[in-house]
């Protein structure tokens, strides 16, 4: 490695954020740049380990090469570490601002010490790569003559097509909303990760045989039949959407609603786009002088937070029917796995009201509209505890409980008993395609990301993209030189 001595010598340090107080009152990104000198003293951390967890099956799902580029980091070749970066992982500056970093967990260093600040120098890397003018369209050389129609733009998507496109296939990316990106540029918000970093790269892959069909419903407006009539392959990455039912009384009332129309509209609003959504179609919904209750502990729900905050609420209140984490975890017991413990998102910091263990029993209200919701304290089993029941003043809610699967009103209407679904204990569907060959049951119909391993990362989503491409690629030509 570079700095042999780094993690001895150099404490971790990661990006800062504005104060609550500024980064409130507008819904582009808050996160301070490091300087380049920062950068790479953050990258000579990276330790010489041997084996580097990091990469391997507990820690980075695209099995990004992280020691191999810190090190290139390290000695300021920017070019060279982009290379190495781009091997593995079509869009680093995605994950680089929204992946939860598996890969810091897994570090070897994050056993006796802070882990190496990866997810910060990656989307430094790729950041620093767009200012030099390394990343541009990289066209086939050799075009083969074959057609791939991709279903849905979201990462998976995006990294299928990138990959296809480069291997000298005719893309066509069809997108049901009025830009590409899917939940990455309309469930994500703008405080997280802006949307210009999706429109550049779409104006990279545009230069490598990629077309974008945007406002086209596949299954309503053009059929999954056609597609597979016209083209070599056609590949399925809807996602995961249909939101998974509380059974909560009282969901009805106005001022309840599941948290993605809320996302999305606020979304298509900082993109100066109609709050109208193909997906997600709702009246406007807006928290401004309201109290405010997410049923929820996970990101989606965190999102609903620091969205509500930005609007104006006057109070947010967060539920998660888990107990309270532990403050630290055991490392000697968990590591390289990922461990539970105490962890607060950038929008829980700007204020909210964080109850644990709490489980929600019903929303009430008057003449229809919400007024409060009651909750009570549960045990371990998830269990009500008599007599603990209590109301939390609340104008509006969101239900961020999870997702269990494709909507099912276009595509799988279409391909109704065609199509073979998987529903797991807790009623989640998946469409059934193994992560070989990523095959369906419906010929020259592929499936990758989460409409088929279910709700996940985009880390995973683009995995799945790149790995289904090269099953795509290999089946069209009888091999592919393209990365697993």
């Amino acid at each position: 490695m570079g700095k042999v001595t780094g993690f001895m010598e150099i404490d971790r340090q990661v990006m800062k954020y504005q104060p609550a107080s500024d980064r409130i009152r507008h819904f582009r990104e808050f996160t301070l740049p490091m300087s380049d000198a920062e950068v790479t003293k953050q990258a000579a951390r990276c330790m010489d380990c041997g084996i580097p967890y990091c990469h391997g099956p507990t820690g980075c799902p695209v099995h990004n090469q992280i020691p191999d580029w810190n090190d290139l980091v390290y000695n300021n070749k920017w070019e060279e570490a982009i290379r190495n970066l781009h091997s593995t992982n079509n869009f680093p500056e995605f994950t680089g601002r929204v992946c939860p970093a598996p890969c810091e967990e897994a570090c070897t260093l994050n056993l006796e010490d802070m882990p190496v600040a990866i997810k910060t120098v990656e989307q430094a890397l790729a950041d620093k790569a767009y200012e030099l003018g390394f990343i541009v369209p990289q066209p086939a050389t050799v075009h083969t003559g074959k057609k791939v129609a991709i279903i849905g733009s979201g990462p998976s998507g995006m990294a299928a097509a990138q990959q296809l496109g480069r291997a000298g296939h005719e893309v066509h990316v069809y997108e049901r909303e009025t830009k590409p990106g899917g939940l990455l540029r309309y469930g994500i918000p703008d405080f997280k990760m802006e949307k210009n970093f999706i429109d550049r790269r779409v104006e990279q892959m545009e230069g490598e045989n990629v077309t974008f069909h945007c406002g086209v419903n596949v299954g309503v407006d053009v059929k999954v039949e056609k597609l597979l009539s016209d083209y070599d392959a056609v590949l399925y990455c809807g996602g995961s959407e249909t939101p998974r039912e509380a059974g909560i009384p009282g969901a009805d009332f106005q001022g309840v609603y599941d948290a993605m129309p809320y996302l999305v509209q606020q979304n298509r609003r900082v993109g100066r786009e109609n709050v109208d959504s193909v997906g997600w179609p709702s009246d406007p919904i807006l928290a401004g002088g309201k109290h405010v209750v997410v049923v929820g502990g996970g990101d989606t729900a965190s999102d609903c937070v620091g969205t509500a905050f930005r609007q104006g609420a006057v109070k947010v209140t967060q539920l998660d029917i888990r107990p309270r984490p532990p403050a630290t975890e055991d490392k000697l017991a968990v590591w390289p796995f990922w461990a539970t413990r105490m962890r607060t998102s950038s929008s829980q910091a700007e204020g909210a009201i964080r109850e644990f263990q709490v489980g929600t029993l019903e929303f009430v209200g008057e003449d229809g509209v919400l007024t409060g919701v009651k909750c009570c304290q549960v045990d371990d089993k998830r269990k009500p505890i008599a007599g603990s029941e209590f109301i939390i003043k609340a104008d509006l809610a969101f239900i961020a409980i999870g997702f269990r699967g494709p909507f099912g009103d276009s595509v799988l209407n279409e391909l109704d008993g065609k199509l073979t679904l998987n529903t797991d204990r807790r009623g989640s569907t998946n469409v059934v395609a193994n992560d070989r060959d990523y095959k369906t049951s419906v010929d020259k119909l592929w499936t990758a990301g989460d409409v088929r391993r279910g709700q996940s990362l985009v880390v995973w989503a683009i995995r799945e993209g790149r790995q289904a491409a090269r099953a795509i690629d290999e089946a069209l030509m009888g091999a592919s030189v393209l990365p697993r």
